[in-house]
């Protein structure tokens, strides 16, 4: 019986080893795939700060994860995202500022590049494989009851990264495989180590990309005002792109008798709100955009989990679907600086039930 092939997204680090290494062992013929997200067009300054981050010159990751694929002894090809991910994710990560919103880059770059570019493209460029498979630490489970992929956080909630797949669908859950989702991050290094990795103990890549966000984003100053929550001009600013729900420090504000943060932006008038932290609470949420891992939602109101950034914990909320396809969550208790741009992700339990942006 000829052996399933399985293309593994390789990006130079322990996980997707590690994952090319399990699966190697699990009897699969492994081939990694590489993606070229990097434009050296970016007008972004050089500097030691862009290592180890998804968005940074592949140079040096190239050189190690093709050592990887040597010592594992696969197949290794490079597949060129770069125009995807620019007009994907990139532009729309600078449309989120200019609008005052704070995007999360990596979900739509996982649901539309990792998880659709980059299969796709390979196969275009002739590659044959069966499955498709990542280092994430997630799980896939088939519920024969519903008939339905479910998307689950992994064994190891220190390290569950299912809040970042939740816009993946039933077509893309058919097709992958995430075989770190049952294991702990000691366990994926001592796996590398084994098989004689150099990347073993190399440290986890912290962000999209690890330089003033500003680089990116590359707007001229905008200045307009600062204000209290009742509406007193109390300074300026010199363009909405530079703060984030929740900012305290570098506001530049003095002669309050408590810290002040910024509690709200307002793009269309080009204001930055600045209040007291207990501003900051807000129990309601809106989003948009929403998907949903099985199709549709589970009914028209449900009580479930939200997350509403990634390393925030889980808080009980009511949700209610909308008739234009939106989401509205009322939450048991109020929660810290709800930000739009964020992802909302649904859960029951372990299991992700979708999630949208947050208007």
């Amino acid at each position: 019986m000829e052996k399933e092939t399985v293309l593994v997204g390789l990006s130079g680090g322990v996980d997707s080893a590690a994952t090319a290494v399990l699966l190697k062992e699990q009897g699969y013929r492994v081939i990694g795939a590489t993606m070229l997200v990097w434009d050296p067009s970016l007008p972004v300054p050089k500097g030691e700060y862009q290592k180890n981050a998804c968005l940074s010159p592949e140079k040096e990751d190239l050189a190690e994860v093709k050592a990887i694929a040597q010592k594992l002894g696969i197949e290794h090809v490079t597949v060129d995202c770069r125009t995807q991910y620019r007009q994907t994710v990139l532009d729309n990560f600078r449309l989120e500022y200019a609008c005052g919103r704070t995007p999360n880059p990596c979900v739509l770059c996982n649901s539309l590049i990792k998880f659709g570019v980059l299969p796709s493209a390979a196969a275009a460029q002739g590659l044959a494989f069966d499955k498709f498979a990542t280092g994430h630490y997630a799980r896939v489970v088939f519920d024969e009851k519903s008939n339905t992929y479910l998307l689950k956080k992994a064994v190891d909630l220190s390290r569950d990264q299912s809040y970042f797949l939740h816009r993946l669908g039933q077509k893309q859950l058919a097709n992958v495989l995430f075989p770190l989702g049952e294991k702990t991050k000691p366990e994926i290094r001592q796996i590398a180590r084994n098989a004689g990795l150099a990347v073993a103990d190399k440290e986890d890549s912290q962000d999209f990309y690890c330089g003033d966000y500003n680089d990116l984003l590359n707007f001229p100053n905008k200045p307009g005002e600062m204000i209290t929550t009742d509406g007193k001009v109390i300074g300026r600013h010199d363009g909405i792109w530079n703060y984030t729900i929740g900012k305290r420090k570098g506001l530049g504000l003095s002669g309050f008798s408590e810290p002040m943060y910024v509690v709200g932006i307002k793009a269309e008038k080009n204001q930055v709100v600045i209040g007291p932290k207990a501003a900051l609470y807000h129990d309601e949420l809106t989003a948009q955009n929403v998907s949903w891992i099985a199709g549709a939602a589970p009914a028209q109101e449900f009580d479930c989990e939200i997350k509403i950034r990634n390393l925030h914990l889980p808080a009980k909320a009511h949700v209610r679907v909308l008739a234009d396809g939106k989401i509205r969550a009322k939450f048991d208790e109020p929660q810290l600086s709800i930000t739009a741009g964020q992802s909302a992700v649904m859960y029951n339990g372990d299991v992700v039930l979708g999630g949208g942006m947050i208007e």
